[in-house]
């Protein structure tokens, strides 16, 4: 449930309060000051508080703790009591975020209604919170490819450090996906995870929405940033923000610390910023889109998230998680992959990365059977040679060449793309191939294709360094 912080400087009155709502199951803790106060609150933030706002002998009155609390921890109700209670102290208070005010001697039935009132609101923030951090998807790294498996062991590396983390990579890659990763297993995992999509917020409300804002009807309106507090903060496709905002994001990266739109008092925040980008950053600030010194204070640890491309490997992996997760998660059959489709995957070309292959699998078990394996036919291609019939369809380049060209042609790509569907791993593309491993390094070299570090395969071109 929660327990309820009780801030007043008069004993009797606090201890009186603690005991009702102790009949009523209410776990409390007591505070005589400003400064017990906010010692309670910084080592444990209570569900609700119920605050006095006059405390004698106190460096702060209710409202400055008012202000303090609702700045640091804005989730927290706070019910102000006083007896020289007023219209104005009262709007004042509510200005200040305070969830009601309570004058001087209080009615019992009207502060317990007022209680149960708040610790309902306290749960459902809390509650929505925690959906919040849990609804944007998995924090899980699936992969076994060289590609992969370093971009994981780049992740471990700063996942325990506060250092801001650049993710690059192509749309679609896993980028936000790898920014959780790091989020879920640092220390600040029980922490928010807050994404900011730069390039979905209207440029003129971008700073109400980051920095929140504070009006005489509304009170306080706690922006992204103030959610992150605790946390992460994920700027994602952190290129397409407007240059106005850049500046005072970067001013808060240096002072961890703003102002809300129309407010006075300035906002502290702590948080560790993740941001992602499919564009050359370099490049945006060449063009003059993207302030030098923000991407300074961003790109302290940059990581390169790698395309669907260069995991071939991973494929048939990710297909087989997609399907388990759509099962799960949309009540989508259950299928496993035929063996041809899973080469096949393998082969395709996946512009829209591992995004592209969930919608393609969610189309197939939407559109397909409701049982047996997902066979060739299902998958989506637009290659210039297909199956039809039994028949090899020819692109019309092809047809026109000889038969020897044309011969060495198909060889060159068929090869070429079994070595990066492994890996760039000749053994295993020799055995798929049906050659072994040292007639294949004769074909690879009559055929003029190199194989890189890397794992990827191409035709050597006439300027290529020549190996001893």
């Amino acid at each position: 449930m929660g327990d309820i912080l009780i801030v007043d400087d008069e004993r009797d009155i606090r201890e009186l309060i603690a005991d009702i709502l102790k009949d009523e199951g209410y776990t409390t803790r007591l505070a005589a000051n400003s400064d017990d106060c906010m010692k309670q609150v910084n080592a444990e933030p209570p569900a609700l508080m119920i605050l006095d706002i006059w405390l004698k002998d106190s460096r702060m009155d209710g409202i400055d703790i008012l202000k303090t609390v609702k700045r640091d921890n804005p989730d927290i109700p706070v019910v102000i009591i006083s007896g020289h209670g007023n219209i104005e102290i009262a709007v004042a208070a509510i200005k200040q975020g305070a969830y009601d005010f309570i004058e001087k001697p209080f009615n019992i039935d009207q502060l317990m209604v007022v209680v149960a009132r708040a610790m309902e609101t306290s749960r459902l923030r809390r509650e929505n919170l925690k959906l919040k951090r849990g609804e944007t998807g998995c924090a899980e790294m699936l992969g076994e490819s060289a590609a992969f498996k370093a971009l994981k062991t780049n992740l471990d590396k700063v996942t325990n450090s506060n250092g801001r983390v650049m993710l690059t990579g192509p749309a679609g890659a896993g980028k936000e996906v790898a920014a959780r990763y790091i989020h879920a297993n640092s220390p600040r995992a029980s922490g928010p995870f807050i994404s900011v999509n730069s390039a979905s917020i209207e440029p003129d409300r971008m700073e109400e929405v980051l920095f929140g804002r504070e009006t005489p009807d509304r009170g306080v309106e706690p922006g992204l940033l103030e959610q992150a507090h605790g946390g992460v903060l994920y700027f994602d496709e952190v290129a397409d923000m407007p240059s106005g905002t850049q500046s005072k994001i970067l001013r808060v990266l240096v002072d961890q610390q703003f102002h809300r739109v129309g407010g006075a008092d300035k906002v502290r925040v702590d948080m560790r910023v993740i941001s992602s980008t499919n564009k050359n950053l370099e490049s945006e600030i060449a063009a003059g889109n993207f302030r030098q010194e923000l991407f300074h204070r961003l790109n302290v640890v940059p990581i390169y998230v790698p395309s669907l491309e260069e995991r071939r490997e991973d494929i048939p992996l990710l297909a087989e998680h997609f399907i388990a997760e759509l099962n799960k998660t949309q009540g989508l059959p259950l299928r496993p992959l035929s063996d041809e489709a899973r080469a096949l995957m393998q082969t395709m070309h996946w512009p829209g990365n591992v995004r592209q292959l969930k919608n393609v699998v969610e189309r197939i078990l939407i559109l397909g059977s409701d049982s047996g394996p997902i066979t060739v036919k299902e998958l989506p291609t637009t290659e210039d040679t297909s199956q039809s019939e039994g028949r090899v369809v020819l692109s019309s380049g092809l047809a026109t060449l000889p038969l020897r060209e044309a011969r060495e042609m198909f060889e060159q790509e068929y090869l070429m793309t079994q070595i990066n569907r492994f890996g760039g791993n000749i053994s295993r593309t020799a055995s798929f191939v049906g050659m072994e491993r040292s007639a294949l390094h004769r074909k690879l070299k009559s055929l003029g294709i190199v194989t890189s570090s890397k794992g990827g395969a191409r035709v050597a071109h006439v300027d290529d360094p020549v190996k001893e």
